[in-house]
């Protein structure tokens, strides 16, 4: 399973130079977009400021890359996990653990407002594995792997993390 991971996590570095739908950087904002066969998309807004402090990032602790949540626009009822995702926008968070990653899928797009885990849609397991170099900001890429599923790919100082999401 180990070398599974490390090869995706490899073929993932080499997806960040070929993958078309990628991050268009504004300032500290960054973009990235997925499009499905049927020509709609989902696209995820981050900040792309480097994470100026280690103590940001505790195991098992909510994270936000760049200090912000990351927001999901979708125009297609989306799964991830074992949860559906209707069209709209979500704020998307981390929480980090040793040998796996969570992301939860929350209602609230408030900017500036506090996580509230009762509006959390849903949650999904990630698969980790190791990057070979060190990304000091947080980068996030989205792959269309098949014509119904874009994977959501965040590398972050040696850890590779990746989810499914696939439209329904």
């Amino acid at each position: 399973m180990r070398i599974l991971a490390i090869c995706f996590v490899f073929v993932s570095q080499l997806t960040l130079l070929s993958v078309g739908q990628q991050a268009a950087s504004t300032g500290k904002t960054a973009e990235v977009i997925c499009a499905f066969e049927d020509g709609k998309e989902m696209k995820v807004q981050y900040s792309s400021a480097p994470a100026n402090r280690r103590e940001e990032f505790h195991e098992g602790k909510l994270w936000e890359p760049g200090g912000s949540p990351m927001f999901l626009f979708t125009q297609t009822a989306l799964s991830v996990g074992s949860s559906v995702i209707p069209a709209g926008a979500y704020s998307l968070y981390l929480i980090p653990e040793k040998h796996a990653w969570t992301l939860v899928v929350n209602r609230n797009v408030v900017a500036g407002s506090k996580y509230d885990e009762k509006q959390d849609l849903g949650r999904a397991a990630m698969q980790i594995g190791e990057n070979e170099g060190s990304v000091k900001q947080a980068q996030i890429v989205l792959a269309h792997i098949a014509p119904k599923q874009c994977n959501l790919r965040l590398y972050y100082e040696k850890t590779g993390a990746w989810t499914e999401f696939r439209e329904k």
